[in-house]
């Protein structure tokens, strides 16, 4: 351990097992430890960093702001604010946002509106959320409740109450849980923690039938699948099924912790108003001048485009890697968001620490599943890179 891990382990509160390194700079999809080793980064600071480290005209566009204003409020207007919120809503095709600093917040925002939506309709408030079964929808003590997991759960109990769990991709698991009271559905249109499950586009479309009759509100967590990471810029676009109330945050920001969740019209006009919801630092002039930059330079850059030309690539390569080896015995996922599930003998956790010694950063989900989450702008010789650095790390956990 050298002086900068002890350091941490001295001061900051120990909430995470860090891998013993220390990450000091990045270019491209490369990073450096302050030893100057370099590492394919094939997990993007888990989803963030969409469009690589550096990209051309990223810093310039937040240095930009700094010499701006970074911080104002929101008792006052801002120009990104504004900026960022539009082509949000163009390229989501909703109606209102919420500018949050992080993806936890942003579900604690969607859960709010869905209940005050609920409330304003019939003046009651023992309204009740179906979430998933292994989903994920971050720490914080509301979207805790949401989360399908006992495991994270377990000390913090209670947790907010009306809150009912069904299968994912199991329509009869979800009806079996809708009572009268059911005011929002909630699920990731693609689980990433649980283990990179797509949603079914049958459950997804049924799902969404039920909420249009019922006048249910589906909330989708787009906050790990979405921004061009599955090949639309979100993608429940992909499946036909649209939501009520959408989450997003990590690559949003590509590097600037910010989050939002994004209301459809009938949602905006019945649910959260002046003295419901707020936050100091969300939707700052520096977070939205970032936000702003990254849907320019989707677009300019024709990023999107760009994962569906990758994907196959890189589903091939991962398909052969898992013929070669026993110890991969299936692929999830959909575009950049891909998933090997890991056994006979081989533990995930080993793969991700011994892929260090190799110059390798990829990451785990769920129990058994390696997660690769690159940032978007990888090449083929970067998919083959990877291979080679996989079949170095997993050849010498099998000796």
């Amino acid at each position: 351990m050298n002086a900068y891990m002890e350091q941490t382990e001295q001061y900051v509160l120990h909430t995470y097992n860090r891998f013993p390194v220390v990450l000091e700079s990045g270019n491209g999809v490369y990073l450096k430890d302050t030893d100057g080793k370099e590492y394919l980064d094939f997990a993007a600071g888990i989803a963030v960093y969409a469009l690589g480290y550096h990209y051309p005209g990223y810093d310039e566009a937040l240095k930009s702001q700094i010499d701006k204003v970074m911080h104002t409020s929101n008792l006052y207007y801002n120009v990104p604010m504004g900026e960022a919120a539009e082509k949000l809503i163009k390229v989501s095709g909703m109606s209102k946002v919420f500018f949050t600093n992080s993806g936890a917040e942003a579900i604690e925002g969607a859960i709010k509106a869905a209940r005050k939506y609920a409330w304003l309709k019939d003046g009651q408030a023992d309204h009740e959320i179906i979430a998933m079964n292994h989903s994920f929808h971050g720490r914080s003590v509301g979207a805790l409740s949401v989360t399908g997991n006992f495991h994270y759960q377990e000390a913090f109990r209670p947790l907010m109450g009306g809150v009912k769990f069904a299968d994912f991709n199991d329509i009869a698991s979800v009806k079996a849980q809708i009572t009268d009271k059911t005011c929002a559905i909630i699920m990731e249109t693609v689980q990433g923690e649980g283990g990179i499950y797509p949603a079914d586009p049958a459950f997804l479309k049924e799902v969404r039938q039920i909420c249009d009759e019922k006048d249910i509100l589906l909330i989708l967590d787009e906050i790990q699948c979405g921004m061009g990471r599955t090949g639309s810029m979100f993608a429940w676009q992909q499946y036909g099924a649209a939501p009520d109330i959408m989450t997003t945050a990590k690559a949003l920001g590509c590097g600037v912790p910010v989050g939002a969740f994004v209301l459809n019209e009938k949602t905006a006009k019945a649910s959260l108003v002046p003295g419901d919801h707020g936050t100091t630092y969300g939707g700052n002039p520096f977070a939205c001048a970032a936000v702003s930059k990254v849907f320019d330079l989707f677009e300019s850059e024709k990023i999107i485009e760009h994962v569906n030309e990758i994907a196959p690539y890189f589903e091939e390569k991962l398909d052969e890697l898992m013929q070669k080896y026993d110890c991969i015995t299936a692929r999830r996922g959909k575009g950049l968001m891909q998933g090997l599930v890991i056994g006979n003998g081989v533990k995930v956790g080993d793969i991700t620490k011994e892929a260090l010694n190799h110059g390798l950063i990829v990451i785990s989900a769920g129990s058994d599943v390696l997660r690769m989450v690159p940032p978007l702008i990888i090449e083929k010789q970067h998919v083959d890179e990877y291979v080679q650095k996989l079949s170095e790390t997993i050849d010498i956990l099998l000796k």
